[in-house]
């Protein structure tokens, strides 16, 4: 009998242990795979070391080896892909994070409140790779357009929610015009944008951290925000804090 395809048996271990161990047979490999059809799909990279007999088929017939194949290898691809996406994800998230936390140090080092607002206007965009920042306030209607702190605005009543919807936190857009209200006279170079809402106090009106690109695609209503928000939560409590106010 072929001893790679019998029933099987034992021999003496080459070890020199003397003890028996169970010979696999073509036949027992046969059963395993019959017994898992699903196995390459789980381990595709053994099709790349595999060497497969190709078939001879009669007009109008399919190989299904060769299908099987194909999409094994197509899966492989796939997996590779994936892989490397992943792993170039992982890298931005950790620069994005890194970049983060350095805005956040700079927020809370500020030694004065009027230091902490030149640090989000002017040094911000430095750290964060971000081409504008900017903060707006809603105030009364009599209110002046603008504080006298450059970066700083002051908008109409209502603007916010108009803007953002009342009972949302952020907006984020691609492809636009900035506009004047939230970036001034630097609003004709934005083409994409964030503004995050910012709630300072109850008994204060609304404000917004305003991200503004140059890039009409840097910003866009599929990105994530969950870092910005972290960041905006930081400068609400940093300016509450400062100020003196009640959550």
């Amino acid at each position: 009998m072929d001893s790679q395809r019998g029933g099987g048996g034992t021999v003496t271990a080459p070890d020199g242990s003397g003890r028996q161990v169970k010979v696999i047979t073509a036949d027992d490999v046969v059963a395993y795979l019959k017994a898992h059809p699903t196995f390459f799909e789980g381990h595709p990279e053994l099709v790349e070391t595999m060497s497969m007999v190709p078939r001879v088929q009669g007009p109008g017939v399919i190989d299904m080896q060769q299908v099987i194949l194909k999409r094994l290898r197509g899966e492989i691809d796939r997996l590779k892909n994936e892989r490397t996406e992943i792993i170039a994800n992982s890298q931005q998230n950790q620069i994005v994070q890194s970049r983060i936390q350095a805005a956040v140090i700079s927020i809370i080092q500020a030694t004065t409140f009027e230091k902490m607002i030149h640090v989000v206007t002017h040094e911000l965009p430095e750290l964060l790779d971000v081409d504008f920042i900017t903060l707006a306030i809603e105030a009364n209607a009599d209110a002046p357009k603008r504080v006298p702190v450059r970066g700083v605005y002051v908008l109409a009543p209502g603007a916010i929610d108009a803007a953002i919807g009342p009972d949302k936190q952020a907006r984020l857009r691609s492809d636009i015009v900035g506009e004047e209200a939230f970036f001034g006279d630097i609003s004709r170079f934005v083409k994409s944008d964030v503004l995050m809402r910012l709630r300072v106090s109850s008994g204060s009106p609304d404000g917004v951290m305003c991200f503004g690109a140059r890039d009409p695609k840097a910003f866009g209503p599929e990105q994530a925000t969950e870092l910005l928000f972290f960041l905006a939560k930081v400068l609400e409590n940093t300016i509450r804090a400062w100020l003196d106010l009640p959550e």
